[in-house]
């Protein structure tokens, strides 16, 4: 059934993101555009179900799978359809007709990727191609950092594993920006691009990032989100403390990404936001997402109270904030947003 749990600091974050301005070209003479449908697909590590929150009106449906750890998460609208990455059986599982489930429900996977996958951490889209990112040990030796990138065509219903892509660095978040590829550097504070990754990396093959840079401020980048120019990461600080968590706002972020040279850092200054401290509820932010439209940052939360759901509607001025939606979900590991 339906539940109810958002706290009632949601309504004011709930009338910015029903109603934004107009572009010049809009024919609504009242200058505001209503926002129909707004939804939050989170994946957790605790029972690997789907969560189902409902921006605009505070309900919550669980979608309960097969799963019983799950990390990556997306929504495709055009076909009303999740993709999942599973880490209990190390495939991705596609759902469709979401939109049909009116309450919570358990539901079947329609297609199911081979079960190619070690240790699934993210997931990114771009056109047909769905690739997750893995941090399991590639080469045997634990002190040496690598990972994979797993592409996958979606065609004809079918998910097929096209090539794989192991990294000189170890991987979590991973973020398509147009046809560039952005993973995170786990256990470091770097962020790295492939450039054109789709058509440029077509076999298998150990590949170096076309570009890396280190970001000042963080100790261990972990989640990213990217919307309309503006990117953010996520530090998790130390894993083993449940209230250091950190994340960064950067807008303009290709022009200042391309500004830094590769092995250098971008500076906090002039540059990002950084929102942190004990009001934040942040410990191990491990994912994020983006809404560029009412400025609001999204995060899965994995260790703070056992694990929540926050956003913050009023991220870009920085500082200590309270999150204005803080719902708890057990080992929240993943989400994606969408509204329309």
């Amino acid at each position: 059934m339906k539940k109810n749990v958002f706290s009632c600091s949601l309504l004011a974050a709930l009338t910015l993101i029903a109603f934004s301005s107009c572009d010049n070209d809009d024919d609504n003479d009242s200058g505001i555009n209503t926002i129909k449908s707004s939804q939050l697909y989170v994946s957790n590590n605790s029972d690997g179900n789907i969560t189902v929150l409902d921006i605009l009106s505070g309900e919550i449906k669980t979608l309960t799978t097969t799963s019983t750890a799950a990390e990556g998460i997306y929504y495709d609208a055009a076909i009303d359809e999740v993709i999942q990455a599973s880490r209990s059986s190390n495939q991705l599982n596609v759902y469709s007709d979401i939109s049909t489930f009116l309450a919570s429900a358990t539901i079947s996977a329609t297609v199911s990727s081979a079960s190619d996958l070690q240790s699934p951490r993210d997931i990114a889209v771009y056109n047909d191609i769905v690739v997750v990112s893995d941090n399991s040990d590639v080469d045997g030796d634990t002190t040496t950092p690598d990972g994979r990138l797993f592409v996958y065509t979606k065609t004809n219903g079918t998910l097929t594993l096209r090539n794989i892509v192991i990294t000189d660095f170890a991987l979590w978040g991973i973020e398509f920006v147009n046809g560039d590829l952005y993973a995170v550097v786990d256990k470091t504070n770097e962020l790295a691009v492939y450039t054109n990754f789709t058509t440029m990396n077509t076999t298998n093959a150990a590949v170096s990032a076309s570009k890396r840079i280190a970001i000042e401020g963080i100790v261990r980048t972990h989640g990213l989100a990217y919307d309309n120019g503006t990117m953010i990461l996520t530090d998790v600080g130390d894993a083993a403390s449940d209230s250091d968590g950190v994340f960064h706002i950067i807008s303009d972020f290709e022009n200042k990404f391309d500004t830094v040279n590769n092995g250098d850092t971008m500076a906090v200054a002039n540059n990002q936001v950084r929102v942190a401290g004990s009001n934040t509820l942040l410990g191990n932010p491990v994912a994020a997402e983006y809404d560029a439209t009412t400025k609001t940052v999204f995060i899965a939360e994995a260790a703070n109270g056992g694990g929540r759901v926050l956003s913050f509607s009023n991220s870009t001025i920085g500082g200590d904030l309270s999150p204005t939606i803080n719902t708890s979900l057990a080992m929240a590991s993943s989400l994606y947003f969408y509204a329309n």
